[in-house]
């Protein structure tokens, strides 16, 4: 939660126009992601196997860099503010014999040995903001974006290179931010559909021929200071996943693998809640919790394939805070989990 609530640079990311309230700062963080992904087939094997089994990619890090930049008497601009971040997972499931259940001989999870898929993406957005009144700002940025996909194992599907591809892309995100009350703030953003390149390496693999966008959202929420120490966010999100066919095909689909037709995970659009408290405790001790939820990513129609999705979680449970050291030092520490 936060789409109303900016305070530092790092809210380009989730709606520029909180970019008024930052200061001339620099923000640098990384995120340390350890999901648990595992299968548990029953009933007779067919195309998966039976039993359980774990993948043993454990642990991925996910950077991000903010910088926010003040302009004086500027009639178009208050604030320009530069975001680097990344998003990435996979899955790595280990070889194993089949006792004879794949029809072409082979072993692992989709009868072609060590099976899974890595997903990495970054993005860079340059933005700016301006108050339009002192209630109302609003800020927009442009969105450059790179992504890599790799994939092994899946030769029973299409043939595939076992290497990586990436591809480029660009997209554009905007927002508002509203003081409706001295005490309750409304914010709204909305990021386009980042139009990438087609992943030629997996043009036989991926729905669409390779053609893999990543997908537009939207956010809206509330901020309310029910004391001046303690403030209470809600907010609402939409993924639209169900636009991209690479993602979005269902599993069944009738089409070969690779065509605008062909198979996919079934991801359907995600509608999430998050609610966010941050608590003042000291001008230099902010404690934070949060918890969010989110609908179904995709059916049990779909799970055969959806074995080799990086992380599908419903619930997140967050807690943290912020120290400050100094004025031009701080410290923030932010553990999730997600049952």
């Amino acid at each position: 939660a936060g789409a109303a609530d900016g305070r530092d640079a790092t809210i380009a990311i989730i709606n520029p126009a909180g970019l008024v309230h930052a200061q001339n700062e620099i923000d640098s963080a990384f995120g340390l992601f350890s999901p648990t992904r595992e299968m548990v087939g029953g009933g007779a094997p067919g195309l998966t196997p039976t039993g359980k089994y774990e993948s043993n990619t454990l642990e991925f890090f996910i950077p991000n860099l903010s910088a926010a930049y003040r302009v004086s008497g500027n009639p178009f601009v208050d604030v320009v503010g530069v975001s680097v971040w990344g998003n990435g997972a996979g899955t790595n499931y280990r070889n194993f014999d089949r006792g004879g259940g794949c029809l072409n001989g082979g072993s692992g999870m989709y009868c072609g040995g060590p099976a899974g898929v890595d997903l990495q993406q970054m993005f860079l957005t340059v933005s700016v903001a301006k108050h339009i009144t002192p209630d109302l700002s609003v800020g927009i940025g442009p969105t450059l974006a790179r992504q890599q996909f790799r994939a092994k194992g899946l030769e029973l599907f299409a043939p595939v290179s076992n290497s990586i591809d990436q591809e480029w892309g660009y997209g554009v995100s905007g927002g508002i931010e509203w003081s409706i009350a001295r005490h309750l703030r409304f914010g709204a953003a909305i990021a386009s559909r980042t139009y990438m390149g087609a992943f030629e390496k997996y043009a036989t693999l991926l729905a669409g021929h390779g053609d893999c966008d990543v997908p537009a959202f939207g956010q809206a929420g509330i901020a309310y200071d029910a004391q001046p120490n303690l403030t209470l966010m809600l907010d609402y999100q939409h993924i639209a996943y169900g636009s991209i066919p690479c993602v979005a095909n269902p599993a069944n689909s009738p089409g070969p693998f690779g065509a605008a037709n062909g198979p996919a995970f079934g991801w359907r659009d995600v509608n999430a809640v998050k609610f966010g408290v941050e608590w003042r405790y000291t001008p230099d001790l902010a404690l934070r919790a949060g918890y969010a939820y989110n609908t179904p990513l995709f059916g049990s129609r779909d799970v055969q394939l959806d074995i080799l999705a990086p992380a599908a979680t419903q619930h997140h449970v967050t807690a943290g805070g912020e120290w400050r050291i100094d004025r031009d030092w701080a410290v923030e520490l932010a553990p999730m989990y997600a049952p």
